[in-house]
């Protein structure tokens, strides 16, 4: 009996709050959480990346890897130009204003287009991640 009544009592006192210190935080409580709504016509950055880019003349002329964000806006778009089978490529940032993306509705995919070369992309600087 005497058992039952020791298990009880720890397995009470375990259930109880424990009381911890008080901590301090530094900063700011952050915001509270304001949600969107997206619709189906909006650009996700999941169909940016992989796009092919074409030139006025329907040639490929790179394809955008990846994004760069600044102060909340996409800053720059980096494409991957020249090479063949991932083998002499090399990335450049451009502005995102000199790409032209649009949905194809009749085509039902994006379209990417710019009015440069292949030949002036791959004479741009290159672009490094930065380390």
């Amino acid at each position: 009996m005497k058992k039952l009544a020791l298990i009880t009592a720890s397995l009470a006192l375990l259930a109880t709050p424990v009381l911890a210190q008080s901590t301090t935080t530094t900063g700011a409580a952050p915001a509270d959480a304001k949600f969107s709504t997206v619709s189906k016509d909006e650009m996700f950055s999941s169909k940016l990346k992989g796009l092919n880019v074409y030139n006025q003349k329907e040639e490929s002329i790179g394809e955008i890897t990846d994004l760069a964000l600044k102060n909340d806006k996409i800053d720059a778009m980096i494409l991957s130009v020249g090479g063949f089978l991932g083998m002499g490529e090399h990335y450049v940032a451009v502005s995102p204003s000199s790409v032209n993306v649009k949905y194809d509705t009749k085509n039902n995919k994006w379209l990417a287009t710019m009015n440069t070369t292949k030949e002036a992309l791959k004479a741009a600087p290159e672009f490094k991640y930065p380390k």
